[in-house]
C-alpha cells in the first residue's frame, strides 16, 4: 500500500535582525514639512511665521526643492490666476454661454416649423416661458379658484370641513357638465351677456355664475324702527353689494336645495340636489324666482321713504 509523504513547507529567507527604523511622525528623526521648518526658521529670526492649521502651497514647496520642482508636472508649477482677471475671463464665458442657449433655442424653434423671432432673450434659461406682468387675477395659489367658487364652497361649507365642501363643490360642477343643454323660459330671461344655453354645459363655472347673478336680488329691505311714529318700523330699501347679492341669492338657493327629496343615498345627494337646483334656476322654474320678485316689488314700494331722516333731539 502506497504511503502520501507530506512536504514540509520550508520557509528560504529570514527576517533581518537588525533594528528597524521608526515609523512614527512625531520621533525626533522625521524630518518636519515645510510649514514647520518655516515655522522655526521664523521663530528663530523672528519673522512672522506661516499658520500651521493652513496647508503649505505648492509653490513654496517647489521652490524650497529644486530637484521636485524639476520634476513636476507642469500643472503644479503654474501660479494661480488673479481673481479679478477670473472674473472677467468668467463673465465672457458667460456672454458666449447665453448666445449659444439664444441660438440652440431659435434653431430649436424653426426645427418645430416656427420662426427663430420667436425666442426672445427672456426665455432663455426657462424650461417654461416667464409670465407676463404683472400677473392675471387668480394667480396666487391660494387664490387660484373663481371667486364665485370659493364663495358657493364657504357657504355650503358645516362645522369647518372644507374639504367635504371642496368635494361637493367638485361634483357640483361635474353635474352641470354632464348635464344636457338647458332651455331657459321666456317669461323669466338670465342676466344680460351670458352665454347661449347650449355653450353652458362646456364651461360649469360660468353656468354656476348664470344662475346666480340672474336671481341675485339689486336690494335688500331695511326695517327702520321707529320711523313710521309710535313705534312703528319704515320699510327702507337699501343697494346691495356685487358679494352680497351673490351671497343672498346662494342661500336660496340651498335653501331650496336642501327641501328637495333625496333620490337615494351617498355622498353625491347633496351635490345632486344642488345641481338641480341650479339648472331649474336657469330654465325659470324654481321658487327662487318668486323671492326675487318679492324683494323688488317690495322694494320698489318702498322707495318713497328713501327721503327719510332720523331726527335728532336737540338738547337745551
Amino acid at each position: 500500500m502506497p504511503l502520501t509523504l507530506r512536504t514540509q513547507s520550508v520557509r528560504a529567507f529570514a527576517d533581518s535582525k537588525s533594528p528597524k527604523p521608526s515609523s512614527d511622525p512625531t520621533s525626533s528623526d522625521a524630518l518636519p514639512n515645510a510649514s514647520e521648518e518655516a515655522a522655526q526658521v521664523g521663530e528663530a529670526t523672528g519673522k512672522a511665521t506661516p499658520e500651521l492649521d493652513q496647508g503649505t502651497p505648492v509653490q513654496e514647496i517647489l521652490k524650497r526643492d529644486p530637484e521636485l520642482a524639476e520634476k513636476a508636472p507642469e500643472v503644479m508649477k503654474d501660479k494661480p490666476k488673479d481673481t479679478k482677471k477670473s472674473a472677467e475671463a468668467a463673465g465672457e464665458e458667460g456672454v458666449t454661454t447665453f448666445d449659444n442657449l439664444l441660438a440652440l433655442g431659435q434653431m430649436e424653434a424653426i426645427a418645430k416649423g416656427g420662426h427663430a423671432s420667436d425666442v426672445t432673450a427672456e426665455m432663455v434659461g426657462h424650461k417654461f416661458p416667464l409670465p407676463d406682468m404683472p400677473l392675471k387675477p387668480f394667480s396666487n395659489r391660494k387664490e387660484r379658484y373663481d371667486p364665485i367658487v370659493s364663495q358657493v364652497t364657504n357657504l355650503i361649507m358645516q362645522h369647518g370641513k372644507l374639504s367635504a365642501a371642496q368635494r361637493h363643490m367638485s361634483y357640483i360642477l361635474n353635474q352641470l357638465r354632464t348635464a344636457p343643454p338647458p332651455s331657459p323660459s321666456q317669461t323669466r330671461p338670465l342676466i344680460p351677456g351670458s352665454p347661449p344655453p347650449i355653450e353652458l354645459p362646456l364651461n360649469p363655472i360660468n353656468y354656476l355664475t348664470v344662475a346666480i347673478d340672474s336671481i341675485a336680488p339689486l336690494m335688500r329691505i331695511r326695517q327702520q324702527k321707529g320711523a313710521a311714529g309710535g313705534g312703528m318700523s319704515l320699510p327702507i330699501p337699501v343697494p346691495l353689494s356685487l358679494r352680497q347679492r351673490r351671497r343672498t341669492a346662494i342661500m336660496w338657493i340651498l335653501d331650496s336645495a336642501l327641501k328637495k327629496k333625496s333620490r337615494g343615498s351617498g355622498p353625491t345627494m347633496f351635490a345632486q340636489r344642488f345641481a338641480d337646483e341650479i339648472i331649474n334656476v336657469v330654465e325659470g322654474k324654481s321658487s327662487v324666482w318668486d323671492k326675487r320678485a318679492l324683494v323688488h316689488k317690495s322694494a320698489t314700494s318702498a322707495r318713497v321713504n328713501l327721503s327719510y331722516q332720523k331726527k335728532t333731539s336737540r338738547r337745551l
